[in-house]
């Protein structure tokens, strides 16, 4: 079976991947992979110290693509460049880039958008409106001129969201509605998939046909069933699979995610499919 992991870093990309052993970084690492259900080596991720370790895993996975994320907050920046450096290695990795409109300024973030998409050839753009100095809402107005260009260049938005965002008043996935109201022909994926507001997601994802969650590896976590029950039925075009590696190992969650329940033909959909499609592969 063809699969796309939508959610993958390898450890040696940053400190906050588990880069360097015995540090503050390392043991958050070991500590959310018990967290989330990581079974057997909690320190499994070390493979990926190197970048042939790290393509090692890809191929013992049996990836068909694994993507490489960015991300551009006040707290942490992994450049469009390292991206794009990690996954013009192999044929086997695509990256997705990041801004930060606010600390940048609207024209250098623009401008950085749309080089890290048609210059170094990056799959979207990741965005962390939560995150923020201050935090803010998707549908901040700030931000309409990054999805002005992104629904321009037909390229995804990728909104982080989750239990990990600091305040969490932002993992609201209601301002998402208003996003995807607004800018109809932009296609909004939601990274973490707005967990643990689940219900509250999947109404925005039933109204609005270009709204696409990858819950990645909340999906095993409780109250998560609704991804799949909803799967089954209307979303089955709108979920993606993701295994947030290094956070957990790539092949225990391509395993786990097929015992979840999902119909064959939507397993295939969700595993590669609406990926495929959302990155134009």
């Amino acid at each position: 079976m063809k699969i796309i992991d939508m959610r993958c870093r390898p450890a040696y990309l940053h400190d906050f991947f588990g880069k360097t052993p015995g540090g503050p970084d390392y043991e958050v690492v070991k500590w959310l992979n018990a967290r989330v259900g990581t079974r057997g080596d909690l320190e499994h991720f070390t493979r990926s110290a190197t970048p042939e370790g790290f393509l090692a895993e890809v191929a013992a996975a049996g990836l068909t693509r694994a993507v490489v994320v960015g991300r551009h907050t006040p707290g942490q920046h992994l450049p469009n460049d390292t991206i794009h450096r990690i996954t013009a290695a192999s044929p086997l990795l695509e990256g997705i880039g990041s801004v930060d409109i606010i600390t940048q300024g609207r024209q250098t973030a623009l401008d950085e958008a749309e080089r890290a998409i048609l210059t170094l050839g990056l799959r979207g753009i990741d965005l962390e409106p939560g995150f923020g100095t201050p935090p803010r809402h998707a549908d901040d107005p700030a931000f309409f001129p990054l999805y002005e260009l992104l629904q321009g260049l037909d390229v995804p938005l990728y909104l982080m969201s989750g239990p990990t965002t600091p305040d969490p008043r932002f993992n609201d996935p209601a301002p998402v509605a208003n996003v995807a109201r607004q800018f109809p022909r932009l296609r909004i994926a939601a990274y973490h998939g707005f967990w643990p507001n689940v219900a509250g997601i999947l109404g925005v994802a039933f109204r609005h046909e270009n709204v696409f969650l990858i819950p990645d590896m909340y999906v095993f976590q409780p109250g998560s069933q609704l991804y799949i029950e909803a799967a089954n039925g209307f979303l089955r075009d709108q979920l993606l699979f993701g295994s947030s590696y290094p956070f957990r190992p790539i092949r225990q969650s391509i395993e786990d995610f097929q015992a979840l329940g999902l119909k064959d033909r939507v397993l295939e959909k969700v595993l590669h499919d609406n990926a495929a499609r959302l990155l134009k592969l």
